[in-house]
């Protein structure tokens, strides 16, 4: 908290700060000691009539009454990081679409309509990058009719928690009504520990998501429309990097039996320096034996061969035997993502 030169607590903030990160301290109740202030970081999304909201790093807002402010002041955009590769949003926000592309997309501005016939809201949600080249409620018209040709219900990906992420956006959504459904993590961190990890010995790599791998996939019925979005068929290393495309691979551990599903699987994009791993899951009768690290591990060492150093996943809130798994291999969480359905829609 920011203190004077007289030894006393001071607001240093005002509604000018609307957009910037602060750290401030509130009475937690009229009247209360000292015991019972609260401090909030994150960045101050409106201060009207009285009232203050800061959205914090995992998106979740927080009303502030100013009468009860003890002490506030500005902070860095961004915390500098212990661990891991320097990234910022918006580099791993475009790595991250393209490693889940949609079959149909178009741009409004400086966003990027997505769709791909309902498959996972980050293939049917708006990446929000930039200027829409409207004013607000004219752009979320036009992806609402955009969405509605298509048989869907807008979505919109926001991020928050890092430098260039959008807590400013998530608030004028909320304000609209626009509910939020799904809250995860980008986590990123070096490739070389992951690969170190294990052996990988027992796991199978190829360019195709075979039967097996797909009956072990958790999605039951995917389409060909979901075989798009998850790669098959994407370019080889070679071409990848000629065409400046992505390098998919499909990582298998067979299961028991021809035609069983596999006991492990995993997927991986590599693009560039950075390596981004998905649909990595196990056999529940074979969990807790290190599939998921094998998986990982060879995965790992192939994007290693490829050039890529840095390795990035996405994880919900409440996976937590993933979020330990991830953990344990060096990685970390760099920011919140969230979407969020226009009004009114029924889910997807």
């Amino acid at each position: 908290m920011e203190i004077s030169a007289h030894g006393r607590l001071e607001v240093r903030i005002t509604a000018a700060d609307v957009g910037k990160r602060v750290s401030v301290r509130r009475l937690s109740e009229p009247g209360a000691t000292r015991e019972k202030f609260t401090d909030t970081v994150g960045v101050l999304t409106s201060w009207d009539n009285g009232v203050l909201m800061i959205t914090r790093r995992d998106g979740q807002s927080v009303r502030i009454a100013e009468s009860a402010l003890v002490a506030g002041k500005v902070v860095p955009a961004a915390p500098a990081r212990r661990r891991g590769p320097a990234a910022s949003y918006p580099e791993l926000a475009r790595i991250a679409s393209r490693a889940w592309r949609p079959v149909e997309s178009e741009q409004l501005g400086e966003w990027e309509l997505r769709a791909a016939g309902g498959f996972t809201r980050r293939a049917n949600s708006v990446l929000p990058l930039g200027d829409p080249g409207l004013e607000l409620d004219a752009a979320l018209d036009a992806v609402r009719r955009w969405y509605g040709e298509r048989g869907l219900p807008a979505y919109v990906q926001t991020a928050t928690g890092a430098e260039g992420t959008q807590e400013l956006l998530c608030a004028e959504l909320e304000r609209r009504g626009w509910v939020r459904e799904v809250t995860a993590e980008l986590w990123i961190g070096a490739l070389a520990p992951v690969a170190d990890r294990a052996e990988g010995s027992g796991v199978v790599l190829s360019r195709e998501a075979d039967e097996a791998w797909l009956a072990r996939y958790r999605r039951k019925g995917v389409s060909e429309v979901a075989l798009r979005v998850l790669g098959c068929g994407f370019p080889r290393s070679s071409e990848a990097e000629s065409a400046g495309g992505p390098s998919v691979w499909f990582a298998t551990v067979p299961g028991e039996g021809e035609e069983a599903p596999a006991a492990a699987i995993g997927r991986c994009v590599v693009d560039g320096r950075w390596a981004g791993f998905a649909a990595v899951e196990v056999d529940p009768g074979r969990r807790r034996q290190g599939l998921a690290t094998e998986v990982m591990a060879a995965l790992a060492r192939r994007a290693l061969a490829e050039g890529a150093s840095a390795a990035w996943l996405q994880v919900e809130d409440d996976n937590e035997g993933a979020r330990t798994l991830y953990a344990g291999l060096g990685m970390a969480p760099h920011h919140a993502y969230h979407h969020y359905r226009e009004p009114d829609a029924s889910g997807a």
